[in-house]
C-alpha cells in the first residue's frame, strides 16, 4: 500500500507572532517553524497503518521552499519512509489553491492507495487544500476524522468523523482522501535513531514550474490585509462580601447580554 501525507511547516503556535509593516505578512526572522499539529496526527495514523500491515510505503509532501526540508526530516525521523518538496524560487507567494494544484500534479503519477491531511493548517486555519487535491485526483474525501479503521478484506477504510452536534461513521472504498483531526491518536516523538537516519535520507525535490507552468497565475485568493486581533479589555475585580460580588456579577453579565 501507498500511503502520501500532505504536510505544512507553520509558525510554532506558542511563538510571538509580529505583523509587517505592510500589512501582508508576518515577520519571520527568529519564529520557530514546525510541523503543522493537524498534520501531525496525519502522519502518525499513516505510521501506525505501516506498523499493522507491514506492506507499505509512507511519503510526506509538501510545497514550499528549502526551509521546509526540516520539517520534512522530522516526518522520516518518525517513521516516514519518503519525504517530496515541491517548489520553485519564482513561487515567493501562492495561494491554497496553487498549492493544492501542485500537489494533484505530483499525486497523478503517484498514485496513492490513501490521502492522508491535517483537517487545517494552524497558521491560515483555510482547512481547503486537502479537499481540493481530493477533488482533483477524483477521490472521495472524508474530513475530520476522529477514528480510523483499515479494512482489509474490503478494501476499504472505516471512519468516524466530526459532524456539526455529533458523530458520522463511514465506510470508503481505497484509494481515498482522509483529514486527521484532534484526538484521532497521541502522535509519537521522533527517536534518536530516526533522527540520524533522517539526516541520512534524501529530499526529492521537484520543480514547480515544471509542473504546472502557469502555476503564478492560478492563483484565486490575495491577501488585502493582515491585523492581529484586537486586545482583550482588562479584567474587573469585585469587591465586597460574596453575596455582594454575586449581586454585581450577575448585574454584570446581564448588562452585557451573556444571561
Amino acid at each position: 500500500m501507498k500511503i502520501t501525507v500532505l504536510v505544512k511547516q507553520v509558525p510554532d503556535t506558542a511563538t510571538q507572532i509580529q505583523i509587517k509593516s505592510d500589512h501582508l505578512g508576518i515577520v519571520e526572522d527568529g519564529v520557530k517553524v514546525v510541523l503543522s499539529p493537524y498534520d501531525e496526527f496525519a502522519v502518525e495514523e499513516a505510521l501506525r497503518l505501516k506498523e499493522k500491515i507491514g506492506d507499505c510505503e509512507v511519503t510526506a509532501l509538501t510545497v514550499g521552499p528549502s526551509q521546509t526540508a526540516e520539517m520534512l526530516r522530522s516526518c522520516m525521523a518518525m517513521g516516514a519512509d519518503r519525504a517530496v518538496r515541491i517548489w520553485d524560487k519564482s513561487l515567493e507567494k501562492i495561494d491554497p489553491y496553487v498549492t493544492a494544484l501542485l500537489l494533484a500534479k505530483k499525486l497523478e503519477s503517484a498514485k496513492p492507495d490513501l490521502l492522508w491531511c491535517g483537517r487545517q493548517a494552524v497558521d491560515d486555519d483555510m482547512g481547503y487544500v486537502g479537499g481540493v487535491v481530493a477533488e482533483k485526483l477524483g477521490l472521495p474525501f472524508v474530513a475530520q476524522v476522529t477514528r480510523f479503521e483499515y479494512l482489509v478484506d474490503k478494501k476499504a477504510v472505516k471512519v468516524v468523523r466530526q459532524i456539526e452536534g455529533g458523530e458520522e461513521t463511514l465506510e470508503v472504498l481505497l484509494p481515498c482522501a482522509l483529514s486527521a483531526q484532534k484526538g484521532l491518536n497521541e502522535p509519537r516523538y521522533p527517536s534518536l535513531t530516526g533522527m540520524m537516519k533522517a539526516k541520512k535520507k534524501e529530499i526529492e525535490e521537484v520543480n514547480a514550474i515544471e509542473l504546472l507552468p502557469n502555476a503564478a497565475e492560478e492563483a484565486r485568493t490575495t491577501v488585502i490585509d493582515l491585523s492581529p486581533p484586537p486586545q482583550r479589555p482588562p479584567g474587573k475585580m469585585l469587591q465586597g462580601t460574596p453575596e455582594e460580588m454575586v449581586k454585581e456579577l450577575i448585574h454584570e453579565l446581564r448588562g452585557r447580554k451573556v444571561l
